[in-house]
């Protein structure tokens, strides 16, 4: 166990996680911020819809410049896992795979993990990096104005982002992932009423094939400028879970307006939150879980300089 006490230990280096420690930092908190190097952000191509960058800017690259931003401050990102998160009265102990750590507070920003379609990863990552593959229609689905575009998915949620997508384009084609389409007759008749074609899976034979992403189904092959698998997501808050924090059925932890979990000196922001998955929300929700914390330990002890 480090014999160092911690205001706040921050676990996830996204959007979320980072913008918190540049507001605790900057409030003279003494801090730890710890990622495992699996922010979804790291995997953007180009957002377009993130205010202040109107040519558009790389995940990878916001994030270096957030987290240049919060070393400025004296902020440093140690790149460890972390394993459990126990509260131990009036502060945190948590285990990572490099030891024990104590905090009197801490916040979880680890995001979610898309569910992706069985696809080799190299391909995967080719087709992402070239706009043939998309996760996120709000962040991206001006970019498919009046394309061909595909949505891997069915029952309600696929039913849901063919609907939004439809909107940017008439060209949209839903899906099913495996075998045929598990849709009540609601979800087909919003589905025939916006004119969105369905096609059964299963989906299979993944290439890029005239700068279109192609595949089989049970209709033949398909090809596509843009597909949109709508497979859901694994949310990671099994750590506040375990340690005694209340999540939806679905795993997203609940949160009172000041982003305070059901445990006392624990916060979550950012995706692992339900809400909006945006970058921008993300920072926000960081925000004020920063400042909710920097008032906390105030009232547990003053903080002058």
């Amino acid at each position: 166990m480090s014999d160092r006490w911690d205001d706040c230990i921050i676990i996830g280096a996204g959007p979320a996680g980072l913008t918190a420690a540049i507001y605790l930092a900057r409030f003279h908190l003494s801090i730890r911020l710890f990622d495992c190097g699996s922010s979804r952000a790291a995997t953007i191509p180009c957002t377009r819809n993130h205010a202040g960058y109107p040519d558009g800017i790389a995940g990878p690259d916001l994030l270096a410049r957030m987290l240049a931003q919060a070393e400025r401050y004296s902020a440093v990102r140690e790149q460890v896992a972390v394993t459990r998160i126990a509260p131990d009265g009036d502060h945190f102990t948590v285990t990572t795979d490099h030891g024990h750590y104590a905090a009197r507070t801490v916040l979880l920003a680890t995001g979610v993990v898309n569910n992706r379609p069985d696809i080799d990863p190299a391909l995967h990552d080719r087709a992402l990096a070239a706009g043939l593959l998309r996760y996120c229609p709000v962040c991206d689905g001006y970019e498919v104005t009046d394309q061909r575009v595909g949505v891997i998915g069915t029952g309600d949620h696929g039913m849901r982002e063919a609907l939004f997508l439809r909107g940017y384009t008439s060209d949209v084609t839903l899906v099913a992932p495996d075998a045929g389409h598990q849709l009540d007759p609601a979800c087909e008749r919003a589905l025939d009423e916006a004119g969105i074609v369905r096609i059964d899976g299963p989906c299979g034979g993944y290439a890029i094939e005239d700068d279109r992403l192609a595949f089989d189904t049970a209709r033949g092959r398909l090809a596509f400028d843009s597909v949109y698998p709508a497979l859901g997501s694994v949310i990671r808050s099994r750590l506040a879970i375990d340690a005694g924090a209340t999540a939806s059925d679905d795993g997203c932890l609940e949160v009172d307006a000041h982003m305070r979990t059901t445990v006392p000196g624990l916060f979550a922001a950012g995706d692992v939150v339900k809400g909006l998955d945006q970058i921008s929300h993300a920072m926000g929700e960081a925000g004020v879980a920063a400042t909710t914390i920097r008032n906390l330990l105030s009232e547990r002890a003053p903080l002058r300089r």
